[in-house]
């Protein structure tokens, strides 16, 4: 079972890291202020989705629910 924790704990620290750089390597949101004259409309746009700064927000929630998960279970005292 303290292996398993080990393993469970160098994830965790492993997702944190990871998370922390993929919310700095984003845009913020005020970038996007063009979008207030109807500069919405462009090709990136329609296709963020498909953009790198389209992965990046998947991969962000992605790991964010991975961190919650593996928070959830480490804290869980099973012995």
């Amino acid at each position: 079972m303290g292996a398993l924790r080990i393993a469970l704990t160098v994830i965790f620290i492993l997702v944190c890291v990871a998370l922390v750089v993929l919310v700095l390597m984003q845009e913020g949101k005020s970038a996007g202020l063009g979008s207030i004259s109807g500069a919405a409309e462009t090709y990136w746009g329609k296709n963020k989705g498909r953009s790198m700064e389209g992965r990046l927000v998947r991969f962000t929630k992605i790991l964010a629910v991975l961190f919650m998960l593996l928070a959830i279970i480490l804290n869980l005292n099973i012995y």
